[in-house]
């Protein structure tokens, strides 16, 4: 599956959103290594830590479904703000441990499209290799 047909998955996936008090609409769509997608929207609380991103959505739909870290071919994460979407700190660190450090996540807003990996994104990122016994 090329970088555009997963950007289209994910802006699909970002009419699904719920975001009553941001208006900042996010999809994402993880792509993995047999070919199957997982969508994810974010979905708004008014209790803002109860809130939950789109990428971390559709990472956690594929774990779900019993995939892992090794199945995980790349990550589409699109948003219709202005800037190219980024994702937000606790993304970031959940993506770290949840995706390879290598695999592309491709960043969207419709009019600019960047391509960045966990690495680049995070570059020193804990780990649980950080974590000692």
């Amino acid at each position: 599956m090329n970088h555009e047909t997963l950007l289209k998955l994910a802006f699909e996936a970002m009419d699904n959103a719920y975001a009553p008090y941001s208006h900042y609409h996010v999809g994402a769509c993880v792509l993995t290594k047999d070919g199957k997608t997982f969508i994810g929207a974010n979905i708004e609380n008014a209790s803002f830590g109860a809130t939950n991103c789109g990428e971390r959505s559709a990472v956690f739909a594929a774990y779900s479904h019993g995939y892992r870290k090794a199945d995980i071919e790349a990550i589409a994460i699109v948003t219709d703000g202005d800037r190219v979407a980024a994702p937000c700190g606790i993304c970031r660190q959940v993506l770290s441990e949840l995706i390879d450090a290598k695999a592309p996540i491709i960043l969207s807003n419709g009019k600019e499209t960047v391509i960045e990996s966990v690495e680049s994104l995070l570059p020193m990122r804990f780990t649980s290799e950080d974590l000692s016994e």
